[in-house]
């Protein structure tokens, strides 16, 4: 984690995001992920819908490869399933190719 000694820079980050012109795409997923939340996306023991603590909303399709920020497209999985990345025998990240 690169902030863990210092406050992040969100203002910075921010600017960065404008500059880039992303803060369209970014807040179309923002969207996606509050509606999921209204719904209810993760179930409970009791098969009642309960928010997503703990867990992220995913992508099945990446925007990368062409998903989009559809209901259909977006999954509730483990935080340490969204956020890990394959690796090769040494532990090295593998390369997308």
């Amino acid at each position: 984690m690169a902030y863990v000694k210092k406050k992040r820079p969100y203002k910075k980050e921010y600017e960065q995001q404008k500059e880039r012109g992303e803060q369209k795409l970014r807040n179309a997923r923002e969207r996606a992920r509050y509606a999921m939340d209204r719904t209810g996306v993760d179930k409970n023991k009791n098969g009642k819908a309960d928010k997503r603590e703990g867990k992220d909303i995913d992508h099945k399709k990446p925007l990368s490869k062409g998903g989009t920020n559809k209901k259909k497209n977006l999954r509730v999985v483990k935080a340490s399933t969204n956020r890990s990345f394959k690796r090769n025998s040494d532990r090295s990240v593998k390369k997308n190719a």
